[in-house]
């Protein structure tokens, strides 16, 4: 029965342990306010010389009591009192929590060693009150809900055992206590109103710029594919009976032109934030005979070769896939024309592994690396986006061979910031 009668009453008294051993302090809010001076500007820290008008009045307070007191304590006693009764306001900015609890001990040691009301016939020492207010004022405006609640209730509680008949203090102390609230919830209001102001400006200052880069692509880019187009389909009628290879070509031409402006188009549908083009399919390594038919018809002769089971490929994968094989063809044609190309896709049970052998083409230079673009770039980025690695280079042969390893379960890329 006894236990569990402490027991109870440890449940009882937690709270109040809790919130005098532990407790969380919110970050500093604005500094003090400035007075401005013509050019300089002076801080208006008002709580030093409060604190030493506090002290010195609480001092002079207790050196002089009723004549029917019995007389006064040591005098060095009366100066830790008055003067380490201050000493919370100076830290109830910086550290609101511990500046409350000294400020609470020390109302403790005047109430015990002092006696107020058997001196000066008043309950506090009306200094140490001032400083206690202040200090439940930061402690409300710095410190969580349920530690401000619980500062009332052992404001409450020390009133109702040091001095039963006060009942006022305990009202007084949740003036402060709710106005330093107020002031926590406005500024917690502001704080979110201007993250959330931040967050759409860099919100609005990247649908400027993706919609100025769809801009440009659909003025420059878009126009010439168009004209490609046009000009490949009418130029077989320039020639009275065009040869059916010309014609062909003419044709692979108009039809390569056509596809890439429908990736143009997809891509700045995106770019404009276009629901239908965002939900639109992304081209994969499903899609392997089609970007090899387009690259035979540039010339080359590719030979492919699939081993491993395809598995359901996340979706970055086998875009990104996609792309590097699609950008290695694509280099191949520009700088070895007429070269073989070997293609060969490995599906192993955790790596996609993908290999783009070119020999030497009928241009004498040859060279995936003599264009000026940022094909091998944007390869190599999407790779390392994934995870994965890419290796490019010539071969002793004149040829050049890519390389891609690309995992196939999530990998924690370590951020560049």
């Amino acid at each position: 029965m006894a236990g569990e009668r402490r027991g109870a009453l440890y449940e009882a008294v937690r709270p109040v342990l809790a919130l005098l051993v532990g407790g969380r302090t919110d970050p500093p809010g604005p500094g003090p306010r400035r007075l401005r001076i013509g050019s300089v500007r002076i801080p208006l820290a008002l709580d030093p010389p409060l604190a030493l008008v506090l002290a010195l009045t609480g001092y002079a307070q207790l050196e002089s009591p009723y004549p029917d007191s019995g007389g006064p304590a040591s005098p060095l006693v009366l100066a830790l009192v008055a003067f380490g009764g201050v000493v919370p306001l100076l830290l109830r900015h910086s550290r609101p929590l511990a500046a409350w609890r000294l400020s609470f001990l020390m109302m403790l040691v005047a109430a015990t060693v002092i006696r107020p009301r058997v001196t000066h016939g008043a309950p506090y020492l009306p200094t140490l009150g001032i400083v206690y207010l202040l200090c439940l004022y930061s402690l409300a405006v710095r410190c969580e809900r349920r530690v401000t609640v619980r500062a009332m209730i052992v404001s409450t509680l020390a009133c109702a055992v040091l001095d039963p008949p006060t009942k006022a203090f305990a009202l007084l102390c949740a003036v402060p206590l709710l106005l330093g609230y107020i002031v926590r919830l406005r500024r917690t209001a502001k704080r979110e109103l201007a993250e959330q102001e931040a967050r759409h400006e860099a919100e609005t200052a990247v649908l400027q710029e993706r919609q100025r880069i769809a801009r440009e692509l659909h003025d420059v880019v878009a126009h010439h594919m168009s004209v490609i187009a046009i000009q490949a389909e009418a130029a077989p009628y320039k020639v009275a009976d065009p040869p059916p290879e010309l014609a062909e070509s003419f044709a692979d031409i108009r039809s390569s032109a056509l596809e890439g402006l429908t990736e143009l188009r997809r891509i700045l549908g995106v770019l404009r934030t276009d629901p239908a083009a965002q939900t639109a399919p992304q081209p994969g390594l499903e899609r392997l005979e089609e970007v090899v038919a387009s690259a035979r018809a540039g010339g080359l002769s590719v030979e492919t070769s699939v081993t491993g089971e395809p598995p359901i490929l996340p979706g970055g994968v086998g875009l990104s896939a996609y792309r590097i094989l699609q950008e290695s063809l694509s280099n191949a044609m520009r700088h070895a024309p007429g070269a073989s190309v070997r293609v060969e896709i490995a599906y192993e049970p955790d790596v996609l592994r993908l290999l783009v052998r070119n020999g030497p083409g009928t241009r004498p230079d040859g060279d995936v690396r003599a264009g000026g673009g940022h094909g091998l770039v944007g390869m190599r980025e999407r790779a390392a986006m994934l995870g994965g690695e890419l290796s490019a280079g010539p071969t002793p042969d004149g040829g050049f061979l890519v390389t891609v390893a690309l995992p196939l379960s999530p990998v924690s890329v370590p951020s560049t910031d």
